[in-house]
């Protein structure tokens, strides 16, 4: 059975880089059956789809993001990367990981969340 894991630093200062990683394991990356996102909840608010991606394929990031967001597969170190340059408060959110089957449009697997904190 697959397990995600988000990690990364608690606490980002504002204008910094936002940088998560999300760790797979119990399964390969290589697989282009699934694509792998990233996806946020902001205190008080509803989950927030950040970008998504798959081995070898298109990378998808919410327009609201795209210029500051980099999300990367490394299946030779089983790792989903999220980079989110110029961080502000607003950033502030419960981080998650998630692997989507393409074809069936399920959900099988979610990281536990990081908390990520944009202060000075």
């Amino acid at each position: 059975q697959v397990q995600l894991q988000e990690s990364g630093p608690g606490l980002v200062k504002p204008s910094e880089t936002l940088s998560l990683t999300c760790t797979v394991s119990g399964g390969s990356m290589y697989v282009n059956y699934y694509s792998w996102y990233w996806i946020r909840q902001p205190p008080g608010k509803g989950l927030e789809w950040i970008g998504h991606t798959r081995y070898r394929g298109k990378t998808y990031v919410s327009p609201s993001l795209k210029s500051r967001t980099s999300i990367s597969v490394d299946p030779t170190k089983n790792e989903l990367t999220l980079q989110l340059t110029s961080a502000t408060p607003a950033d502030t959110a419960v981080y998650y990981c998630a692997r989507l089957q393409r074809n069936e449009k399920v959900w099988d697997s979610w990281g536990q969340g990081t908390q990520v904190t944009v202060s000075s």
